[in-house]
């Protein structure tokens, strides 16, 4: 009964962090081809302080509802339009950024270092799966995809790493503090 009631708890949990992502989503500065939002903090935040197993679920879920028409991604968006667009790519890199980011984590241990360096994995995972996407959605070169999806976004990328990992591991030490958060054996003060 317990088992159940955590993991109903952790499934809630995770659809708030999908919530989250898509409220950051519209925290956004423009630029021509692909926008910087606030959707990668919140999916930084939600791995570093979720894990994998439940980051990765609030990614889905945050993808989910976009797919189905929830305005939740940025520019107030949804549909599988949005998906299968030039910006697609970084939505569906979402996914492996928050596993491979939260796994790293529960492989480690949960210190402000190594979530900055699990999130700057996690930015580089995105920005790879977005690149790739964008070159084959637009069709254009290697070298224009790597100038219109990575490039302008390392700099943003590694300070928006660095605030989910700040952010992420003070929230974390204070939810598994508060006994509100179960902690992997791999924590550390």
């Amino acid at each position: 009964m317990l088992q159940s009631h955590n993991q109903l708890k952790m499934w809630i949990t995770s659809a708030l962090f999908a919530a989250i992502i898509g409220i950051l989503a519209q925290v956004t500065i423009p630029l021509p081809l692909v926008p910087i939002t606030g959707q990668t903090l919140a999916v930084g935040l939600a791995a570093t302080i979720l894990g994998s197993r439940y980051g990765t679920l609030s990614v889905i879920f945050y993808g989910l509802i976009g797919a189905i028409g929830i305005p939740v991604f940025s520019g107030m968006s949804g549909g599988l339009g949005v998906i299968i667009g030039p910006t697609g790519g970084f939505i569906i890199g979402f996914i492996p950024a928050a596993f491979l980011t939260g796994l790293y984590l529960e492989k480690t241990s949960f210190t402000v270092i190594n979530a900055m360096i699990a999130n700057t994995i996690g930015m580089l995972v995105t920005l790879s799966f977005g690149t790739v996407w964008l070159k084959l959605a637009i069709d254009t070169t290697w070298a224009g995809a790597f100038a219109a999806g990575f490039f302008p976004f390392i700099i943003v990328g590694l300070i928006k790493a660095f605030l989910a990992s700040w952010i992420g591991i003070t929230v974390y030490k204070r939810l598994v503090s508060a006994k509100l958060l179960s902690s992997p054996q791999h924590v550390s003060n």
